[in-house]
């Protein structure tokens, strides 16, 4: 497949080991479903990369655009994974600016705990015997 002792990964593989998804079959799952693009192109998940490849990558709200620095088949510590790729820095840029999102949207107050606890009803008895 490649000549020259140039050394080429499967994308899944390289995914896995470069600590973006849990197991393998996650990440194959996510390239079927066109959450992962190389080069700007949708691929299958048995597409060889090579150190240089720009790949976006989407977990749930948030996008990553990184180059890949190393191969690896093998899964390592986070440290390791780390050295796999490059992260762009407008990705980062988007990526901190999306987190910043999120964290508002879940601190907006609402009714997400459930029930109202038993102080919170006398409170709702209170105010409506004012009216």
């Amino acid at each position: 497949m490649s000549s020259g002792g140039e050394i080429r990964v499967r994308l899944d593989k390289w995914l896995w080991a470069a600590r973006f998804y849990k197991t393998r079959s996650l990440a194959a799952e996510a390239v079927e479903k066109g959450k992962v693009e190389v080069n700007g192109e949708r691929v299958k998940r048995a597409k060889l990369l090579q150190a240089g490849d720009s790949l976006r990558i989407r977990l749930g709200p948030y996008q990553h655009i990184v180059t890949v620095r190393a191969l690896s088949e093998k899964r390592g510590p986070a440290s390791v994974a780390a050295a796999l790729y490059e992260e762009s820095p407008e990705g980062r840029r988007a990526r901190e600016a999306m987190q910043i999102q999120v964290k508002v949207a879940q601190s907006v107050p609402g009714y997400e705990r459930g029930r109202p606890s038993k102080k919170d009803r006398r409170e709702i008895e209170r105010l409506r015997r004012r009216d």
